[in-house]
């Protein structure tokens, strides 16, 4: 007689599948799904169909599963209340359709069967009644895979099927299911599962398991799940494997290809503070230790995202990072020492840095691109203090450099110094009056800005982009125009000064000759001075779009645009 196996001796299970939810209440950060189909069972208002999308991982199928052990409730005792959502106690089918063998409850896989033709044979089975069960439940999972016949053969029935007949679909690709379909379904959009949520939920298996692991090590492996449930016990089963029964943070550092968190902080730290030769040495010490490029700079971007919401909302803040208390203390103390315009300006940049990163045939030299880009940019003023030094002439620089933390030694924050030394009032070369009734024009340029305080946009800029001045004197302009100016240009500049001053005037178009245009002379002012040379030094392949005016402080002033490049993000 064969001996009955035991415990010791049974096939291992993964953890994936050992502990998938068997009732509604075991899933994890579905509360608004589970509220919605409690109230929809106890109203007597169920669906017919009904879809269920996330990402892999996040528990669709086993909802599904569920969904049908609600539909099909009945006690173990025979007692029949209807469908509910309230399975206390293990029913008649539960197990059954919990291991994908009761026969009214079919899954289908449509990554797999794609044709009409298993549509067809799916159809051919609705008509006939349950054998056993309440409902007859078909479970189709990637439902997006189906192809355009294939759905189309589905959709009379899904619109009216029989009284005995639920629909229940899993995908991960919404997008891709027909309007026609999803019109017919009740949906839930299952979300990734928040890492503080999931780690505590690993701690829990591990607990049960008897093995022992730290809340740094729980936190990395919910991290670098994505809030998958299933990938997060996968990582854990892996992780458990490779440490011989248990867990550090070291092990599952090298497994995953995570950066050391600690070492994160420090590299922030100097690519904040310009220190370029320090973050890459930082940066290549991680590579060696086995880190992902890639998960270095989506870590930085981590950080810097906790640091941006401790400046918004508060030092408590700073607890709610995913590595929860660990981080706190530092985050406060960088938080203080950086602007939030800083924070804002390097996520843009780590973003770009991540997918280049990803993208590169080298991973490790476009996360190197990045952060030098990155600390070289710690050097460059922010938009609101480059206003300030604009307006103050750099009056303010000495004032910047204490807002970030700082090296002993960086060569970049001297460049930077040296040229927030420089006076940069020469941006600020507005000429424009203040809306007299008679005007003393003495100059071209007086013109123009004229044009600006009567609110004829379109004049100012075409006197200040197409006209060459060649000689100016009250009631008479020489000049000659840029061949795209528009035809009626000349005359329109005669009625309006004649309107503006009320005094006749003459225009004068000689056919060449006379100086650079406002604009161009603009151009090569600013493209000569200090502040834009380092920019450029720092941004070799930059471009100025557009040139604006300092922002007048009344509201009211009107708009300045550029006519060749409308829309272009200033300069």
């Amino acid at each position: 007689m064969a001996a009955m196996s035991s415990p010791e001796n049974a096939p291992y299970q993964v953890l994936a599948r050992k502990y998938r939810p068997q009732r509604f209440e075991d899933l994890i950060g579905q509360a608004a799904m589970v509220r919605t189909l409690q109230n929809a069972f106890r109203s007597g208002r169920i669906a017919h169909a009904y879809v269920l999308t996330g990402v892999r991982g996040v528990g669709k199928t086993t909802t599904a599963r569920i969904l049908a052990r609600a539909l099909n409730y009945v006690g173990p005792n025979g007692e029949d209340a209807g469908p509910t959502v309230d399975m206390t106690a293990e029913g008649r089918h539960c197990r059954a359709i919990a291991e994908s063998r009761h026969p009214d409850v079919l899954e289908m896989d449509a990554a797999s069967r794609t044709g009409v033709a298993d549509i067809r044979e799916l159809i051919e089975g609705v008509r006939y009644a349950p054998t056993s069960a309440r409902y007859k439940v078909y479970i189709i999972d990637e439902v997006h895979m189906l192809s355009t016949a294939a759905f189309n053969a589905l959709l009379k029935t899904l619109e009216e099927p029989p009284p005995h007949v639920k629909f229940v679909f899993a995908t991960t690709e919404i997008r891709k299911v027909p309007v026609t379909v999803l019109s017919r379904c009740q949906r839930f959009d299952l979300r990734r599962v928040d890492p503080e949520a999931l780690a505590d939920h690993l701690g829990a298996i591990a607990a049960k398991e008897k093995i022992a692991i730290d809340r740094e090590s729980l936190s990395m492996i919910a991290r670098a799940a994505e809030g998958s449930v299933r990938d997060a016990l996968s990582l854990l089963d892996q992780a458990i494997v490779q440490g011989a029964g248990a867990a550090d943070a070291g092990t599952i550092r090298d497994m995953i290809g995570l950066a050391d968190r600690g070492k994160i902080w420090l590299l922030l730290e100097a690519v904040m503070s310009g220190d370029a030769k320090s973050a890459l040495e930082t940066f290549a010490a991680q590579y060696e230790a086995g880190a992902d490029p890639s998960i270095v700079i989506r870590d930085l971007l981590e950080v810097v995202h906790l640091l941006t919401r401790v400046k918004v909302a508060g030092a408590e803040a700073a607890a709610h990072g995913p590595a929860g208390e660990s981080d706190a203390a530092r985050a406060r103390d960088l938080a203080a020492k950086l602007p939030i315009n800083a924070l804002t300006r390097a996520w843009s940049l780590l973003m770009k840095g991540l997918a280049e990163t990803r993208e590169a045939p080298d991973a490790l030299q476009a996360g190197e691109m990045a952060l030098m880009r990155l600390a070289y940019a710690a050097d460059l003023p922010t938009p609101d203090e480059a206003l300030r030094l604009l307006k103050n002439g750099g009056a303010e620089a000495s004032a910047r450099p204490a807002s970030r933390p700082q090296p002993a030694s960086r060569g970049g924050a001297q460049r930077a110094e040296a040229v927030a030394e420089q006076p940069v009032a020469a941006f600020d070369v507005r000429t424009e009056p203040a809306k007299p009734a008679s005007p003393q024009l003495k100059s071209f340029p007086e013109v123009a800005a004229l044009a600006g305080a009567k609110r004829d946009a379109r004049l100012k800029v075409e006197l200040e982009s197409y006209v060459r001045p060649i000689a100016f004197a009250e009631g008479r302009i020489d000049m000659s125009l840029d061949e795209r100016a528009p035809k009626d240009l000349a005359g329109r500049l005669t009625l309006r000064l004649k309107e503006w001053t009320g005094k006749p005037w003459i225009v004068a178009i000689a056919a060449e000759g006379g100086a650079p245009t406002l604009r161009d002379a603009r151009t090569a002012e600013v493209m000569a001075h200090p502040f834009v040379k380092a920019a450029f030094e720092v941004f070799p392949d930059a471009e100025i779009c557009a040139i604006r005016e300092i922002a007048d402080q009344n509201p009211s002033a009107p708009e300045q645009f550029d006519p060749d490049d409308a829309g272009a993000s200033d300069a």
